[in-house]
Formats: structure tokens, C-alpha cells, sequence
């Protein structure tokens, strides 16, 4: 190796240890905390009662899911994904190619699952509750069941922080001994891990979860 390789990798190393991050670990949580804040629930009352076809029902959901995109540019639903849905009964199909308030609230489920479960188990989840209440005539309708689960989500809200804070003050006593200019970034890997481990157990419960409820349908 020549000498300008190892300047070259040595500047590369000094750069690294040198880094200095955008944001401080308590900027980064009171990001957090404030993201967490804004994120918008579709509201029971602000979606439509008159039927729509697939273009007004994408345009409907990707502007009222505005607030969960990572970028801008990302869309939360697409005709694709919905027809796919449809084929895989994953949601029940149109009346004469217009859906209605039932379609769209089954929609939302099935794009927050979606993010962390695979379809097949997004079907195994929605499928009996669809079955049961999508036409239910009973006292509990679809937007009922619809507004229930939301106004729980909210009511966890504030335990959801408190947790993601709690997680986020352990980190920041890890790696107590490791070399200052070090400590940053291992402390923020050591945040991501223990989001990361809450994640994957929370899913890993679903998933066996689901799996039982199949075992005693069999």
C-alpha cells in the first residue's frame, strides 16, 4: 500500500472520530417526542359517507396519511396495492367499483399493519373482523369498532412517550466507559437497539398470536 493510501485512510479515520452529529441526543428526543405528537389519526367524521372510486379513495388516504410519510414524495397506497388486496381478500371487494366508508377504514388498518407484518398475516388479522362487522346490521357498526381502537391508541399515547423516554435515558448510561469522542454515537446505537428489540418482540407476539387463533380454528 502507498503512502497516499494511508493518509488517505488515516484522514478517513481522523474524520470519523471527529464527527460531530447535527443534532445533541436531547435534541434528537425532543424531535422524537414532538414527531410522535403531530402524527394525525384519520378521523372517524372526516371520511366521506358517499361512495368513491379507486383514484378518490387513493387521494383521500394519502392526504390524510400526510403526516406518517417519511418523504414527501412517498405514496401510502396505490390502485396496485389496493386491487392486490382485493384479489388476496385482504379487503372486501367494491360494489361496482366504488368503495365506501367500511373500504377506506379497512384500508388504514391495513396500512399501518402492513408496515411491519407481511400480508399474509395482515389477512389472518383483518379477515374475521371484516367477515364479522364490515355489514354487520349489529349495534357495533364498522365505524364504531373503527373509532374504538383509535380513541384506545390515544389514550396509550402518553404511556407510548414515556416509554420511548425511559428507553432513551437508559442509553444515555450505556457505554460510560467508552472514549468520549466515541460515546455519541454508541449511545445512539444503543437507543436504536433497545426501539429495535421492543419492535421485534411486539412483533414476534402478533405473529404467535395469529398463529393460535389458526391452530384453534383447525
Amino acid at each position: 500500500m502507498s503512502n497516499s493510501d494511508n493518509v488517505k485512510r488515516s484522514d478517513k479515520q481522523k474524520k470519523s472520530k471527529d464527527k460531530k452529529y447535527k443534532y445533541t441526543q436531547k435534541e434528537i428526543m425532543s424531535i422524537l417526542v414532538k414527531s410522535f405528537s403531530e402524527i394525525d389519526y384519520v378521523g372517524y367524521n372526516d371520511i366521506p359517507d358517499i361512495d368513491l372510486y379507486i383514484d378518490q379513495v387513493t387521494t383521500f388516504i394519502d392526504s390524510h396519511l400526510e403526516s406518517v410519510k417519511r418523504n414527501p414524495e412517498d405514496k401510502t397506497l396505490t390502485k396496485t396495492m389496493i386491487n392486490n388486496y382485493t384479489k388476496n381478500n385482504v379487503l372486501p371487494s367494491p360494489d361496482k367499483k366504488k368503495y365506501n366508508k367500511n373500504h377506506i377504514l379497512t384500508l388504514i388498518f391495513i396500512y399501518y399493519l402492513k408496515t411491519f407484518l407481511s400480508i399474509k398475516d395482515v389477512k389472518a388479522i383483518m379477515e374475521p373482523v371484516t367477515d364479522k362487522f364490515f355489514n354487520s346490521d349489529d349495534d357495533l357498526s364498522f365505524t364504531d369498532l373503527y373509532k374504538e381502537i383509535v380513541d384506545i391508541e390515544l389514550a396509550d399515547g402518553k404511556a407510548l412517550t414515556k416509554d420511548v423516554l425511559r428507553k432513551f435515558n437508559l442509553s444515555t448510561k450505556s457505554f460510560q466507559d467508552a472514549p468520549e469522542e466515541d460515546k455519541e454515537l454508541l449511545q445512539r446505537f444503543s437507543f436504536i437497539c433497545l426501539l429495535s428489540f421492543d419492535i421485534y418482540v411486539k412483533k414476534m407476539m402478533i405473529e404467535e398470536l395469529i398463529d393460535l387463533e389458526q391452530e384453534s380454528n383447525e
